[in-house]
């Protein structure tokens, strides 16, 4: 699809030209609402768009790292976020939260003067072409998605946008919200544009700039073309199709996935009882090219910011559209179950049961990479433990102290030794990689029984046996 307009904002006439691609096999999406077929096209076949003065709304991670990456691309940004402090943190280059490579991004922006941040909604979007909504889309009680400060938002915006200012949703939303924006801003003569994201935690600098794909949903051609422009140096397939599509390509990925990771932990509890060896299932599954390895690890289950929020949230979506997603659902009772089965096998390491013993823990985050342990694997397990009796002892390379997000009760620790110490077993729950070089020796010079259960496969088993730990793990 070539699509070229002339958009007007604020009295200047700029021509827009978008170069939009799909590889062999995905036929089925089209573009925009005239359905016309994509084609392959190269970098080379596309025009050099010119810089964009952009506004990112919202800063956690999908904001932050979006504006720093655009910025970074050659676009004018201005991030904004009413919370002050972390306003001026960001505007001194101090980036709070851990993800890879971002603060240096943030340094880079900020020196090149095309990163800057905000807390005034009005000044920061008084002269931008679009404004790109990033901002928390929870799960509310009854499992729908809570667009509450997706609606605040847009409702200030419609009293401050320009005509034709764009706006984007990079928010992951439920199918059919992006075209109900102009009614949320009391607009019409606002382009709209589903821009989902598909950015890991930990590697999300590396995954916005070095996407598998683009995806660009709206009804509207020319702003279509106009935000695919903002990633016109990368040499990506960019998927352009409606705005619903583009919504439900974010969900249908990460159902995909954890289903991925539902099904392998399953595995593993079968293998447990028949006696095979995990690891090789593994590696035999993944050879397969029409499997691959990707997500094919088992662990103590999934979480994090996204995978159960968008779950429940599809699951919800697909039942108001008249469907019982079942499929989904079993992935999501067999990740409940998953961690029960990891606090079995606490629980069967620790003579007597769980009742007044104390375990440690390692890991707190709901993977390496990151000090995020929202919907964390690890917290379920903790809290699972906690109700059963046990006294936690845990330690984090990100937590220094216990936050409201934690279980109370649970104790922090400095180090990795000193958690263990006095307990009676280890159970590791994130996969850091400092937990490899951690001395078994020292550890079994502190706890009162040498046992561990590894459900991320990190520590050497036989370097751990011989130094006298009986070692559980997913799967063996």
């Amino acid at each position: 699809l070539h699509a070229q307009g002339d958009r007007t904002a604020r009295g200047l006439t700029r021509r827009r030209t978008g170069h939009f691609e799909l590889g062999a096999g995905t036929t089925a999406v089209r573009a925009l609402v005239r359905a016309e077929p994509l084609r392959r096209v190269g970098r080379a076949d596309c025009e050099t768009p010119g810089m964009s003065h952009l506004a990112v709304v919202g800063t956690g991670y999908v904001g932050l790292t979006a504006g720093a990456c655009l910025a970074d691309l050659g676009h004018r940004v201005v991030c904004v976020d009413r919370d002050v402090e972390k306003i001026d943190c960001l505007s001194a280059g101090e980036v709070s939260m851990v993800e890879n490579g971002l603060e240096d991004l943030v340094a880079r922006g900020l020196d090149s003067g095309l990163l800057s941040f905000s807390t005034d909604l009005a000044s920061a979007v008084a002269e931008v072409e679009a404004v790109l909504l990033s901002l928390p889309t929870p799960t509310a009680a009854d499992g729908s998605t809570d667009l509450a400060v997706l609606e605040e938002v847009c409702v200030e915006l419609g009293s401050l946008l320009e005509t034709g200012t764009t706006v984007v949703v990079r928010s992951t939303v439920p199918v059919g919200t992006t075209r109900r924006l102009p009614e949320m801003m009391g607009r019409s003569d606002l382009p709209v544009v589903a821009n989902p994201e598909f950015l890991r935690e930990g590697t999300a600098v590396s995954d916005f700039l070095g996407p598998d794909r683009i995806v660009v949903g709206s009804d509207d051609r020319d702003a279509a073309a106009f935000v695919a422009g903002f990633y016109e140096a990368l040499d990506v397939p960019k998927v352009v199709t409606d705005p619903s599509a583009a919504e439900m390509i974010k969900y249908a990925s990460n159902a995909y996935l954890v289903t991925r990771l539902s099904f392998i932990n399953s595995i593993a509890a079968v293998c447990e009882g028949l006696d095979a060896d995990i690891d090789a299932v593994v590696e035999g599954l993944g050879l397969d090219h029409r499997i691959g390895s990707a997500y094919l690890r088992p662990g103590p289950g999934w979480g994090g910011s996204c995978f159960p929020k968008d779950t429940r949230s599809l699951v919800d979506s697909a039942r108001r559209g008249g469907y019982e997603f079942r499929f989904l659902e079993a992935a999501i009772t067999a990740n409940e179950e998953q961690f029960d089965r990891v606090v079995a096998k606490v629980e069967a390491t620790v003579e007597g049961g769980l009742s007044g013993r104390c375990v440690a823990v390692w890991g707190l985050t709901f993977k390496a990479g990151t000090d995020d342990h929202r919907d964390s694997p690890a917290v379920a397990v903790i809290e699972r433990m906690m109700v059963a009796g046990a006294r936690v002892r845990a330690y984090d390379p990100t937590v220094a102290s216990r936050s409201e997000a934690l279980p109370e009760g649970l104790e922090i620790c400095a180090d990795p030794v000193e958690a263990c110490r006095g307990a009676d077993g280890l159970v590791i729950l994130t996969e850091w990689p400092e937990f490899a070089e951690v001395d078994p020796g020292a550890v079994s010079a502190v706890l009162e029984v040498a046992s561990v259960v590894d459900t991320r496969g990190v520590i050497d088993r036989k370097r751990w046996t011989s130094a006298g730990f009986g070692v559980e793990s997913i799967g063996r």
